[in-house]
């Protein structure tokens, strides 16, 4: 099934979605929020840039952007996947208890923001450029991965992982990370903790045509959360 979302508030957008007996491509989408929202079983293919909240509260299925997104997606995502052939906004990710999300470019601020898992639920956040500030932020489980592709410089902000007590955050870059909070500790990734996130890669190559084994030969940081004194700043000393 195909619609255009030309001048489609998004209630009716989501109603004629739910409503497909099938997969469903939406052409002409210019900032209708909630697209997918709830989504189980379906695909969505949407054409242009939807709006906030991209996938809120989506528990399977799986949704490909041919374009950017805006903030918010995957708000509370609980299971499925988003691709996006572009870049995301802000707060991508946000509560995320499962599923996964793929980044070809950048993503804004406070990627991951509150992100948990819970026994098999384990979600992860692929980013193929860079993030702003705050990303991991209160961070409770899951993985981000951050490849900094075509960025020279760091690719992350400023305060990563600020609030960290869970969850992993890789970085790809021959840059040295400087100014990390005191919740997080950051170690060249071995083999073994690359092991984890090897097959991510390789899907996000495989979504964007890129050389996965060329990436996953690159240097890494793991971040993980300094556990001998979580919140150090925000106790009253003695």
């Amino acid at each position: 099934m195909t619609l255009s979302a030309r001048n489609l508030y998004f209630r009716e957008l989501n109603e004629r979605i739910n409503s497909s007996n099938g997969d469903v491509s939406i052409d002409d989408c210019y900032g209708q929020r909630f697209i997918g929202s709830g989504l189980r079983k379906k695909s969505l293919t949407i054409n242009g840039t939807p709006g906030n909240a991209l996938g809120s509260y989506m528990d399977g299925g799986t949704i490909f952007v041919n374009g950017n997104a805006q903030d918010a997606v995957g708000d509370t995502m609980n299971d499925g996947k988003i691709i996006i052939h572009g870049n995301a906004g802000d707060a991508l990710g946000y509560a995320m208890r499962g599923g996964e999300i793929f980044v070809k470019g950048d993503a804004g601020y406070r990627t991951g923001i509150h992100m948990k898992e819970y026994k098999d639920k384990k979600p992860a956040i692929i980013i193929g450029g860079k993030v702003g500030s705050f990303p991991g932020e209160y961070l409770a489980g899951g993985l981000i991965v951050v490849l900094g592709l075509s960025c020279n410089d760091v690719p992350v902000g400023r305060f990563t992982g600020t609030g960290m007590h869970g969850g992993k955050i890789f970085i790809r870059t021959q840059q040295e990370l400087t100014g990390l909070p005191a919740q997080v500790i950051a170690e060249i990734a071995s083999d073994e903790d690359l092991s984890e996130i090897i097959s991510y890669i390789r899907e996000f190559a495989d979504y964007f045509g890129f050389d996965a084994d060329s990436l996953i030969s690159d240097r890494f940081y793991m971040l993980k959360p300094n556990l001998r004194n979580p919140y150090k700043q925000l106790y009253t000393a003695n």
